[in-house]
């Protein structure tokens, strides 16, 4: 534990170091400032006994924890749902979230912060999504014996818990009163190293993306826009990926074809450098912001955010952004639609989903940019319907991770 702690304050060091210049730096030291005098005002106000403390690292393990936060505000009403995040990425879009009671960042991971934080927020249930080990608050809510869950999670073996020096978090998961994991090998690792105080029950993001398409509503302007073509939506994407799919796209020969780009990052500079490249490719783009559908540029630039998991209602193919940088986003996002995915990077294996989808054959792993242009062409002009049969089996099979988890936790 000293190594680690020793880790963590310097990891506040560096932090500090680069807010100097950095907005996301500087927005999570500026979100911790004298946080234990503001969240103890929050939470006198709620003036409640029984409160569900549930964190999530960002956005993404929001999203993927989201279904089980509504599951537990509608059946157990009487709770009070205390959320945290330890990035901006989550904290900021979601900071007014209706469905928790109070949302904050979560402190550095000290001794002293996290008994702290426990003694606030009082918790009678603390739920963690997918990746979060944080020890001293863990090892601390052992302590208190506070009941503890990790939802939704994944092991491999490239994890600390199965390295010679893992011992600290091998102990680390003993904390949890049951482990949640996605599939039958994150069981198998944790068997083998002789922790059994976990349930093989799948991923909520499955629960989540179902009831997001179930939810859909038209996006007008993307009716006009996609009218009459076939279209493929490119989302959450970087530099890289734009520059590699405009290549691919000038060389389809599939007639009426247009290209949804829906870029991660969405500020001034980065929309510029886009329209540049978009130029440079020597493509036509019509912007989202212009609001005119303009039935004669074959590229569209999304420079809106939250837009995405409805606009991949309209694609024909989607390319999923990030494999050139640290990993591929959401794939099951577009894959609920029942169309076929496609994305860059080497580092899918890293993902259950990508791999059982190109396991399935409705999505690949594209490498280049010929190998692009034939993979989208094949889908194209494939069999849609035999595809749209293998993702709805797909999804019906892995839906309800919610239910088996709040049956497990008996929040009654």
């Amino acid at each position: 534990m000293l190594i680690y702690n020793l880790v963590i304050l310097m990891y506040g060091f560096i932090i500090r170091l680069a807010a100097v210049n950095k907005l996301k730096a500087k927005q999570w030291i500026a979100g911790r400032d004298n946080w234990r005098e503001n969240y103890t005002k929050k939470i006198s106000a709620l003036s409640s006994q029984e409160n569900i403390w549930v964190h999530c690292a960002s956005y993404g393990e929001f999203e993927q924890g989201r279904p089980l936060l509504e599951a537990i505000k509608m059946q157990h009403p009487r709770y009070k749902i205390i959320l945290t995040f330890f990035s901006p990425s989550g904290y900021e879009p979601f900071k007014d979230w209706g469905g928790a009671d109070a949302v904050f960042y979560l402190p550095l991971d000290t001794k002293e912060n996290a008994r702290d934080f426990i003694e606030i927020v009082k918790p009678k249930v603390a739920i963690f999504i997918k990746y979060e080990f944080w020890l001293n608050f863990l090892f601390e809510l052992k302590k208190q014996n506070i009941a503890t869950y990790l939802v939704s999670a994944v092991f491999k073996p490239h994890h600390p818990f199965f390295k010679w020096y893992g011992g600290v978090f091998r102990r680390s998961l003993k904390t949890f009163n049951t482990l949640f994991v996605q599939d039958k090998n994150s069981g198998k690792f944790l068997t083998d190293i002789e922790i059994i105080n976990y349930q093989v029950c799948g991923d909520t993001r499955f629960d989540r993306v179902m009831e997001v398409k179930k939810n859909f509503s038209p996006l007008p302007y993307f009716e006009q826009f996609c009218a009459g073509s076939r279209i493929i939506v490119a989302g959450s994407t970087w530099p890289k990926d734009d520059e590699f799919l405009l290549d691919a796209f000038k060389k389809i020969k599939t007639p009426n074809v247009k290209l949804i780009l829906v870029p991660h990052e969405v500020n001034e500079k980065s929309i510029g450098a886009l329209v540049s490249l978009v130029v440079k490719k020597e493509q036509t783009a019509s912007l989202y912001s212009n609001q005119n559908p303009a039935s004669d540029k074959n590229v569209l630039i999304v420079d809106a955010v939250g837009l995405l998991s409805r606009i991949y209602h309209y694609a024909d193919i989607s390319y999923i952004g990030g494999g050139f940088d640290e990993g591929i986003h959401n794939c099951l996002e577009p894959a609920v639609y029942f169309k076929p995915v496609i994305f860059f990077g080497e580092g899918f294996e890293k993902y259950n989903e990508a791999t059982e989808l190109i396991q399935m054959k409705v999505a690949v792993n594209v490498l280049t940019v010929d190998g692009t242009v034939k993979t989208i062409e094949d889908f194209l002009n494939g069999d849609k319907k035999s595809l749209e049969n293998i993702l709805e089996n797909y999804f019906l099979k892995n839906s309800g991770t919610t239910k088996k988890v709040l049956q497990t936790m008996n929040l009654n």
